[in-house]
């Protein structure tokens, strides 16, 4: 009999149960083929508070901890010596969710023994030159590397073109979404909208989701929803360093505006299915643009329509099941808007369109397949 491929699977990411999702779902849908380990850090220093690494009794995945060094910088952490155990032994294949530029991603490809293939992945949609020991960090990770994973087709077109992409496999998989806990529930919207203070037979809602920031669109559709004559409702889910402004103008239009901070993931899709319309008016910048866009996944399981930009990967998100406006131009917006909130019949088949592209393109059980389908081609190359 056959034994299973063994796959190991490293990411700071992993310290949060909700990232170690593709792991545990490689694990499932791999069935008996595979063999899934996930390398967590014992504890990260995060974004907003200090993560400590829990394991959850029903995860597929081996978790197997190992501590992280230096964690404040994402470009200049390192994995304690017991990574290198951790790649030995038996390993088929070893998977970096690391970026190739940074420290730890060159300590990923270091210690993974040499008679083992390395797959990393990567976000990276801008043309970038870094600078030493960057730049020499990212050419020898593609040298050592067997293949690549593009977390979206703008990134795999970007990366392409810099030295040694183009001589590996590379395949593009989205990030995926939990199209279980992400479903269609007006009910649990219509709680919401309640719990808000609003009625749900009130105009339609506008809703956004995300940081409170310029480059994700927030001016741009407090702009084009000033200028809608249609009857409107808009809600701001999220925080960010425009909160006080965006509450300034909520303040300004009455019961016709809120703004939700502090919402958990998991509340997320309560958010999300209050809303008749969801925007995601994201603004390149020289330093920035859209590199997946997971609200529009989310916002398609919910059977939410949904409004994009052109920025970044967004247009490739949202293909052909919403609708894809010019980043710069809020009276585009009004427009759309206007069209979407006085069609319900539109908006119905927009929900049907998203909600079918979420379960065939984003969900989790295909985001693994992808994954487990390309290690498969790279492990019989060799």
């Amino acid at each position: 009999m056959k034994r299973p491929r063994r796959l190991v699977t490293v990411s700071h990411s992993y310290v949060v149960t909700l990232n170690r999702r593709l792991a545990n779902e490689m694990a499932r849908v791999g069935g008996g083929d595979w063999d899934v380990t996930a390398v967590a850090p014992r504890f990260f220093h995060g974004d907003l508070s200090p993560l400590t690494l829990q394991r959850e009794p029903e995860e597929s995945a081996r978790v197997e901890d190992v501590r992280a060094l230096f964690s404040r910088s994402l470009h200049a952490f390192v994995y304690g010596p017991e990574l290198r155990a951790r790649l030995s032994g038996g390993v088929d294949l070893v998977h970096s969710w690391e970026e190739p530029y940074v420290l730890a991603g060159l300590e990923v490809a270091l210690l993974t023994p040499r008679r083992v293939p390395l797959v990393f992945c990567t976000a990276q949609n801008l043309s970038k030159r870094y600078p030493p020991p960057f730049a020499q960090m990212e050419r020898f990770v593609v040298q050592r590397s067997a293949g690549w994973v593009a977390w979206g087709e703008t990134v795999k077109d970007n990366l392409l073109a810099r030295p040694g992409y183009a001589q590996r496999p590379a395949r593009y998989v989205p990030m995926g979404v939990d199209a279980e806990l992400f479903r269609p529930d007006r009910a649990a919207g219509e709680t919401l909208l309640r719990e808000l203070g609003w009625e749900p037979s009130g105009p339609p809602v506008v809703g956004y989701l995300g940081r409170f920031v310029p480059e994700k669109g927030v001016p741009l559709l407090m702009e084009a929803l000033e200028r809608l004559t249609t009857p409107w409702r808009a809600l701001f889910a999220g925080g960010g360093p425009m909160e006080g402004a965006l509450r300034d103008w909520a303040a300004r239009h009455g019961d016709r505006v809120r703004v939700l901070t502090g919402v958990p993931h998991t509340g997320v899709p309560r958010v999300l299915n209050a809303m008749d319309v969801l925007c995601a008016p994201s603004q390149t910048t020289p330093k920035w643009k859209e590199q997946f866009g997971r609200m529009l996944a989310e916002g398609f399981a919910c059977g939410v329509p949904v409004l994009g930009s052109d920025s970044g990967e967004v247009p490739r998100t949202v293909g052909d099941a919403g609708l894809v406006l010019p980043e710069a131009a809020p009276a585009a917006w009004t427009s759309a808007l206007a069209g979407l909130l006085e069609s319900p019949e539109r908006r119905r088949e927009l929900a049907t369109r998203g909600r079918e592209r979420a379960v065939t393109r984003f969900a989790w059980p295909v985001v693994a397949r992808a994954h487990l389908d390309f290690f498969s081609e790279v492990l019989d190359r060799r």
